[in-house]
């Protein structure tokens, strides 16, 4: 059994087409919210919306996937409808004119961004066999990364020179990314032929309650904490530079981009690691080494004088960590499952992560607001404990 390295790294065009937006999203909303707010839980509490958002539709649309036949197949509809529309509302989001503009702005493209992520992420499972899913992950994410690093280090010197060249680039980037998934990539014609045998999302949820072994529920559960604390840092990272240490905001999304080009460079690594070690060994791995990264971070502005150059390591060596977690998540949680269910999985997957970008943000935006900016890493460090614990408690090989 061998991979097609081709038609993964064409079906990672998909993904590539997610992490554009959300890495550039992520450093520059919550600094134009700066221009209507103060309150860093009032700006986090706005950038929930999007997950608010996924919570909501994702697990839905990724179900209703499972059961959509059209002539362009199950998935790539949803992709031809979000794409153009998130594309056109990120050229739009730095042309706010008043709070209201920029609100009416970023709900069109968070709902249009909801429309097509789960139906995405569930092409690779689709075209995947099971054994062969954390490489396929490993290249996927790879096309993920390539998409951060790019926004993220690319962004930060286009926003020196015009600050829409990033937001009019990336959507170009989406259309061009949709147009090559629509031209080399063939969905196959699985699944079940009408709903009555197709499992429900309710089903699903009670088969996860009722597992003995509660396997999939654990690792739900850990993705959820892992995600707290990283949602919660990518939501506050931003005015954490510029309120805290009094960066530029373009330096912001620099450091950052170091964490993505780590990311980047170990996501097929990681894949590969995970395939020999196992996921669940792999994920504790990751997880015990960003929980030692975030604490060091920490430690930058508060015990030891701040470094860009320090700063830049940890991120890079927190990116590492984080690929060998992210790589191995999504194909541990459909291996629990059978073909037919990998959508709802899916939106199961995404369930977790969103509701933590929810809880996350909202969480860590009130305790800066209550003592200060400097416990922003400890509180992921304390979450990606958490996780771990979790993913101990799994007591067979994955």
């Amino acid at each position: 059994m061998k991979l097609n390295i081709k038609q993964t790294f064409i079906l990672g065009l998909g993904f590539f087409a997610v992490s554009l937006v959300w890495p550039l999203y992520n450093i520059y909303v919550p600094i134009f919210l700066r221009d209507f707010i103060d309150s860093q839980f009032q700006i986090n509490a706005i950038m929930t919306l999007d997950n608010i958002l996924a919570v909501s539709l994702i697990p839905f649309i990724a179900s209703l996937s499972d059961r959509t036949h059209t002539r362009f197949g199950r998935r790539m509809p949803y992709l031809m409808i979000g794409i153009p529309i998130s594309a056109i509302a990120f050229i739009l989001l730095p042309h706010y004119f008043n709070f209201l503009s920029f609100m009416i702005i970023i709900t069109i493209l968070n709902f249009a961004m909801a429309i097509y992520r789960a139906p995405t992420v569930a092409l690779m499972p689709d075209i995947t066999p099971a054994p062969l899913r954390s490489k396929a992950n490993g290249i996927i994410n790879f096309m993920g990364g390539l998409a951060s690093v790019f926004v993220l280090v690319g962004g930060s010197f286009l926003y020196r020179a015009n600050p829409n060249l990033p937001f009019l680039l990336t959507a170009v980037l989406m259309v061009l990314a949709l147009f090559m998934l629509l031209k080399f990539i063939k969905e196959p014609n699985i699944g079940v032929p009408s709903e009555e045998e197709t499992p429900s999302l309710r089903h699903s949820i009670s088969e996860i309650y009722h597992d003995p072994n509660h396997a999939t529920a654990w690792i739900l559960v850990a993705i959820f904490f892992w995600f707290v604390g990283y949602q919660g840092v990518e939501a506050t990272f931003s005015n954490y530079c510029v309120q805290f240490l009094g960066l530029d905001v373009a330096d912001a999304s620099l450091i950052l981009g170091f964490f993505a080009l780590s990311f980047l460079a170990f996501a097929i690594p990681a894949g590969f690691i995970g395939s020999k070690l196992g996921k669940r060994n792999t994920i504790l791995i990751g997880l015990l080494g960003d929980t030692v990264v975030f604490i060091l971070l920490a430690t930058i502005g508060t015990i030891v004088p701040y470094s860009m150059l320090i700063m830049m390591i940890l991120m890079f060596i927190g990116g590492f960590f984080w690929a060998l977690i992210n790589i191995n998540s999504y194909p541990l949680v459909v291996e629990q499952t059978s073909e037919d269910k990998i959508g709802t999985y899916t939106g199961l997957y995404y369930f977790a992560s969103s509701l933590a970008a929810i809880t996350g943000p909202l969480l860590l935006g009130a305790v800066v607001d209550l003592i200060s900016f400097k416990v922003m890493f400890v509180f992921t460090a304390l979450s990606y404990a958490l996780a771990f614990y979790c993913i101990s408690r799994i007591r067979r090989q994955l």
